[in-house]
């Protein structure tokens, strides 16, 4: 058996038992794909993530307990808070992704970071898919979507606060996840927001993910131009709930948040 260090982080919230906990390893050789399918199994976290080292930048790769991932924001955030944190490998980081090109991450106080993340651009459906009106009996405002995800923007913060999901509907979207969106909205410790926003993914394992960095890559320039605006505070509203701040930066998003370390432990893996 070898045993290897592991974290879980609650990303994107500045204590523990809120945000969206991660689990993080940063490794020394590349794990077996299928080997990493199962431990982020095992954790049965939205992601767990893996880093490795690749000269002066480093590769990262997602897992949620059912598929790898092609994007995930708030484990990259974690991953920097690890780096930083408990190895003290810096401030400044770089990741290298399979699909969604360079990532970058910056510490910038005492946990909290900035994610430099590709700006995903809403763009619209070509045709609506046949479940969304039975997701949405009462309709809603706008559609988009993002390579990966559909968006639907609500009539108002309490819709989205709400909305009750019906995870096997949802599922029907796959190979999509569903996010859902307004504009207002406030914590829930009652500070306002400039947009609300919840994301489910039940056919990748995800049945409600409590903040996803990723789809603010395409929430916030969505929002940007709706209110006039390029910097903006999110709330991902799921019972745990994280804050995002969102800066449009040209073709880039900058999304801020805090992290927090949940636990440190050893794991065994065979061979």
């Amino acid at each position: 058996m070898r045993e290897h260090l592991m974290f879980q982080v609650d990303a994107f919230s500045d204590r523990v038992f809120a945000g969206n906990p991660a689990a993080v390893m940063v490794l020394d050789t590349a794990l077996p794909d299928l080997l990493m399918q199962a431990i982020a199994a095992e954790n049965n976290l939205a992601e767990t993530a893996f880093v490795l080292p690749e000269g002066a930048s480093w590769s990262i790769r997602w897992f949620t307990p059912t598929q790898e991932a092609a994007f995930c924001g708030h484990a990259t955030l974690a991953a920097a808070h690890v780096l930083a944190s408990e190895y003290g490998r810096g401030e400044d980081f770089r990741f290298r992704t399979g699909t969604v090109g360079e990532l970058r991450a910056s510490r910038n106080g005492p946990a909290r970071y900035t994610l430099d993340l590709p700006l995903l651009e809403p763009a619209p459906l070509d045709e609506i898919p046949v479940a969304l009106p039975a997701i949405f009996p009462k309709g809603w405002k706008a559609v988009f979507r993002n390579f990966e995800n559909l968006f639907v923007e609500l009539g108002g913060p309490d819709d989205v606060a709400g909305f009750r999901p019906d995870m096997a509907m949802i599922a029907r979207l796959a190979p999509f996840g569903l996010g859902i969106t307004a504009a207002g909205g406030a914590t829930h410790d009652g500070d306002p927001v400039d947009f609300v926003s919840r994301y489910f993914a039940p056919a990748a394992g995800i049945p409600e993910d409590p903040v996803t960095g990723s789809a603010h890559t395409t929430l916030a320039p969505y929002w940007a131009r709706r209110l006039g605006r390029t910097d903006m505070s999110a709330f991902q509203a799921s019972r745990r709930g994280g804050l995002v701040g969102c800066q449009i930066a040209g073709d880039r998003v900058l999304l801020s948040g805090r992290a927090a370390t949940f636990f440190k432990a050893g794991i065994r893996l065979p061979g």
